[in-house]
């Protein structure tokens, strides 16, 4: 059992709840209409199956059996569909050009992974397709909310940007304070960085 089965499994309900993370659903109108959405590591299922609510095609990919199959019972609850690969990012090839938006929230990679998949998320997208993404900033590691302890595997502007910049239009960038509210797993302040940006 990996890290993340076992993390989903010890927790009784939603390690991080069953609604949205606050900033997809705040800035889900960038998002095309009926989208093809890529939702790399999406866990348990609750951003994968609001975008299904929403009316667009959602792809939930993650390296934890026990996370989809989480995900899989919240679409069958909420009546939604849900497509779930059980993947490892590092071996996953995307079919070029066939998304219109990706949504990252709290993937977090180690820095040998994290440039090539974000390579290859771009590669993923259409022309015009969106990305969209929230994670923990370095100063993260003083809080207790959640996240990596391992500091190379929290993410500034400036690494997301050296990795992105080349083929992306960026549309919103911060970094800053927020109060999480995600289940047991992100609770109370925290220190986040958000990146919004469109395929060139």
């Amino acid at each position: 059992m990996n890290h993340w089965d076992q993390a989903y499994s010890d927790v009784e309900g939603y390690k991080y709840g069953e609604q949205p993370n606050a900033f997809l659903k705040e800035q889900a109108h960038r998002i095309p209409a009926r989208a093809r959405a890529l939702l790399p590591g999406d866990g348990e299922g609750r951003n994968g199956v609001w975008l299904a609510e929403q009316g667009h095609q959602v792809c939930a990919l993650d390296n934890s059996a026990v996370g989809l199959a989480k995900a899989e019972a919240l679409a069958h609850r909420r009546q939604v569909t849900l497509q779930t690969v059980l993947v490892d990012l590092a071996d996953w090839q995307p079919e070029p050009a066939s998304a219109d938006a990706v949504v990252l929230t709290y993937l977090h990679l180690p820095p040998p992974l994290r440039t090539p998949v974000m390579h290859k998320l771009v590669q993923a997208l259409k022309p015009g397709g969106v990305l969209l993404l929230e994670a923990f900033h370095p100063r993260q590691l003083q809080y207790s909310s959640g996240g990596p302890k391992n500091e190379a595997m929290l993410y500034t502007l400036d690494m997301l940007r050296g990795d992105l910049a080349a083929d992306m239009q960026e549309l919103l960038a911060s970094e800053s304070e927020i109060l999480l509210d995600e289940g047991p797993g992100h609770q109370g302040p925290a220190y986040v960085t958000r990146w919004i940006g469109q395929k060139i």
